[in-house]
């Protein structure tokens, strides 16, 4: 595939995969100024771009590339992948749990601010 066909396909800009280049997670091959993208760098994008919907690092998504291409085979990869998630999904968790407290605590100063406003808004009427 060619580098606009790559955007096209996963919706990402030329910078993107540009930058995924620099970092040695995908290998296109060059010919030229051409980027010819393989079945494996297509493979390797949409497990980057699922990695990084995650939450997981690009050093994390580095090594678990790496674990397949360094002869670990699929159960290394799978069983580190699977660590690796486990412990993002408690951050997740947590994350999201601070979220709800603060989302609620937002809500107890409209409500406040609400009330405020509508002090303000009669007393200036009454003046």
């Amino acid at each position: 595939m060619s580098i606009r066909e790559m955007c096209e396909a996963f919706d990402v800009t030329a910078r993107t995969l540009r930058f995924y280049e620099a970092k040695e997670l995908i290998s296109p091959i060059r010919e030229g100024q051409k980027r010819l993208y393989s079945k494996r760098d297509r493979a390797r994008l949409k497990l980057i771009l699922r990695g990084k919907r995650f939450g997981f690092s690009l050093e994390e998504i580095r090594q678990l590339l790496d674990l397949y291409n360094h002869g670990g085979g699929q159960t290394t990869q799978y069983a580190r992948t699977y660590e690796i998630a486990k412990e993002r999904l408690v951050v997740m968790i947590a994350q999201r749990d601070e979220l709800s407290v603060a989302i609620e605590e937002l809500k107890e100063q409209l409500v406040w601010g609400e009330q405020m406003l509508k002090t303000a808004q009669l007393k200036d009427a009454a003046e």
